[in-house]
């Protein structure tokens, strides 16, 4: 007859097994052996194509002053013949973007620099400051509101457009680029230019420093 095995050599197994575990464990946590790798994790796997490179801007401005600007753009479509209940649209849109004033020097020549007989007079003459196009912030930007007549529900149902509200995006960054032109940015431009010359050339010894900005450089 086959002898069957004792208690305590089944005991004594179970109890190597276990410990022998607990060593994996502790060895793994202190990094003397690789890691153990939770066979039911999830695993994250990007794919891209590799970026391209469009275009190389020279920096040769100086971006002087920015403005951050909020508006509201109220859009309204109505139909001639139809009740706005079944044709129609109105869009309230809840618009932050921002717009930078620069002065640009690419266009200068040396008769722009003027330097008095015993260095310690200049005169620099500028451009006059610039806006860049506004840009709209579409993380900041939002429809706060909209109504829609029946018939551009079902038509917005079925086209799946997803550039049916670009009109407001346009319309929003047009009203922030006349806020722009309309606000004190291109005088705070040019009046931080001004300092930022300032600065430079009394560190290089000038005493007397003018800065004057003419007619805007072309585009």
């Amino acid at each position: 007859m086959a002898r069957r095995p004792r208690a305590g050599s089944l005991a004594g197994i179970a109890f190597a097994a276990a410990a022998a575990g607990i060593l994996i464990v502790v060895l793994s946590a202190a990094h003397l052996i690789p890691q153990l790798r939770n066979p039911f994790a999830e695993t994250t796997t990007v794919r891209s194509q590799p970026v391209i490179l469009k275009s190389i801007t020279e920096l040769s401005r100086y971006e002087a002053a920015s403005g951050s600007f909020e508006v509201v753009v109220d859009l309204t479509r109505r139909a001639s013949l139809l009740p706005s209940f079944l044709e129609g649209s109105e869009t309230l849109f809840i618009g932050q973007g921002t717009d930078i004033a620069f002065v640009d020097f690419s266009g200068l020549k040396s008769q722009a620099i003027k330097v008095s007989p015993d260095r310690t007079s200049v005169t620099v003459s500028l451009p006059k400051a610039q806006l860049e196009p506004a840009v709209l912030d579409v993380s900041q930007s939002y429809v706060y509101a909209q109504q829609q007549g029946l018939f551009n529900r079902i038509g917005n149902f079925f086209s799946g457009n997803p550039n049916s509200q670009q009109q407001v995006y346009i319309l929003a960054q047009q009203k922030i680029q006349a806020a722009a032109r309309q606000s004190q940015l291109l005088g705070e431009a040019q009046k931080n230019t001004e300092g930022m010359l300032d600065g430079m050339l009394t560190s290089l010894g000038f005493q007397h420093i003018t800065v004057t900005f003419g007619s805007a450089a072309a585009s």
